[in-house]
């Protein structure tokens, strides 16, 4: 669905500042919200919420739909009584600029668990029955995802596909005797979750009240070592006897890589889908929706071909492209919950069926500035190039930040720039590519924090393809200033991007 005229920010929660080393969902996440409308932005553009596995990427989470227990606050917990003053007297001394997750898990994981402790021996009436009643509703993902992580602590975090085969299998007797047994950890993960959810739900409440909505992102793939997966082997194209992935996801050689991206993620099996008439997407979608205002489909070309990549490759170069049922997919959800708010992630290799599926469903498209300047005028990314019903960005999280891009420009691209722009301006290249941005025909604009506060490569979020060291850039509470706030709302302005009410 087309959407209004109008701009945001995109950035991670992990990215706040706070004193437990972890952007968490507590006061700098306000203060963010309170920038946003200051500066006239209607919309806050997250990467996916769920808990992350190796490598921290919200890309490769253990649920399509839990939420990642290191961002919750712990200071919202001390004021819900669940934890004191003095359980923060010796927290380590957390970098400010970047996330060391070992070390957070290390200090946010006991005060976690310290809080479930205090719940479970001191939660009012109330409490406990609004606790009761979260179990209830979210039962259908819920139950399984956290016997899951019990038995990943049971199994020392060792993949389900190692587990017993009767719990591997996912056999319900096997299943019923692990719940007993591990009855105290499973009331943990779902306290976690519980309060994930509350918090969250209280800051999205915020943020809406003042005009700002969340776009969500909903990857294509989930994990192969996840909840989804174990509880649902028969929708997930895997080798029978051992559980591993019989085809794998990815990508071909493209601009971040020649030899493409090999995800390692199972791939579906869509006759399965079909025979279940897609309900497993459409409770997806449902869960997304009760956080997010606007969903992000990530590898959105996934659903009209999907590359895949044979179980044992190393490179993602031996895959094939197999046709997917995105059309069927999308006029079921269309026809159990409607026309929904879904922005298409189309960027790669983008073909006339992939544009004809997204043009179907009225999906805006995604463009990238940094892409711009490479070739001829024909260029799709340039701005007189680029349809309204789109969604324009200087770069997305797998980009390098503008100034790292133009600083590793090839002549070609800042001479194409050059003459574009007239000239590079005082206030840097990041800010002419969003001038370029906001003042394109594109309905919605989104900027990278990193471009706004004019940053290099170091605060880059993500290099696709790089197993470790991504998704821990964080930036300092003093960033977000008056003078920041009023630059980006007078171009806002400027640029007719500005809510009527603002």
């Amino acid at each position: 669905m087309p959407f209004p005229r109008s701009s945001g920010i995109l950035l991670h929660p992990t990215c706040f500042p706070s004193r437990f080393g972890i952007g968490d969902l507590g006061a700098d996440a306000y203060r963010f919200i309170d920038f946003l409308q200051q500066s006239n932005q209607q919309y806050w553009q997250i990467l996916p919420l769920g808990p992350t596995g190796y490598g921290n990427s919200p890309y490769m989470c253990y649920s399509a739909i839990a939420g990642n227990p290191l961002l919750i606050s712990p200071e919202k917990l001390k004021d819900e009584d669940l934890l004191a003053e003095e359980d923060f007297d010796h927290l380590p001394a957390f970098p400010g600029d970047r996330v060391d997750y070992q070390l957070v898990i290390d200090t946010k994981i006991p005060l976690l668990q310290k809080a479930c402790n205090n719940f479970k021996h001191h939660a009012s009436p109330e409490k406990n029955q609004e606790f009761a009643d979260f179990c209830s509703n979210k039962a259908y993902w819920l139950d399984d995802f956290a016997l899951f992580m019990a038995l990943k602590d049971r199994n020392e975090d060792s993949s389900w596909r190692t587990w017993e085969a009767e719990i591997a299998r996912h056999e319900p007797e096997a299943i019923q005797k692990a719940q007993e047994e591990l009855s105290e950890n499973i009331f943990y993960y779902k306290f976690v979750q519980y309060e994930f959810f509350r918090q969250w739900s209280e800051l999205k409440t915020y943020a809406n009240e003042r005009g700002v909505n969340i776009i969500g992102d909903i990857p294509i793939y989930v994990a192969h070592d996840s909840a989804d997966v174990w509880a649902n082997r028969e929708i997930f194209c895997l080798d029978e006897e051992t559980g591993e992935a019989a085809e794998m996801a990815g990508v071909p050689p493209d601009y971040f890589s020649a030899t493409g991206q090999l995800w390692g993620n199972p791939v579906y099996n869509w006759e399965a889908l079909q025979e279940q008439d897609f309900h497993w997407w459409l409770k997806r979608f449902e869960a997304m929706l009760d956080y997010v205002d606007i969903i992000r489909i990530d590898h959105f070309r996934g659903f009209e071909a999907f590359w895949s990549i044979p179980q044992g490759e190393e490179t993602a170069v031996n895959g094939e492209w197999v046709k997917a049922p995105g059309d069927e997919l999308f006029e079921t959800i269309r026809q159990k919950l409607g026309k929904l708010p879904v922005l298409a992630e189309d960027l790669g290799t983008i073909t006339p069926e992939v544009l004809a599926l997204r043009d179907k469903f009225d999906f805006p498209g995604m463009k990238v500035l940094q892409f711009a300047f490479g070739s001829d005028p024909a260029n799709p990314y340039l701005p007189f190039n680029v349809p309204q019903n789109c969604v324009i960005y200087t770069g997305t999280h797998d980009n390098d930040t503008t100034i790292g891009w133009y600083n590793t420009a090839s002549d070609w691209e800042k001479r194409n720039l050059w003459l574009y722009l007239g000239s590079i301006s005082p206030d840097g290249i990041n800010w002419d590519l969003i001038r370029l941005a906001l003042s394109s025909v594109a309905n919605q604009a989104i900027i990278p924090l990193q471009d706004i506060l004019g940053l290099s490569t170091q605060a880059r979020m993500n290099i696709p393809s790089r197993g470790e060291g991504n998704w821990e850039w964080r930036y300092y509470a003093e960033a977000l200033n008056e003078e920041l706030s009023d630059r980006l709302k007078n171009l806002t302005i400027l640029f007719g991007r500005a809510s009527e009410n603002s």
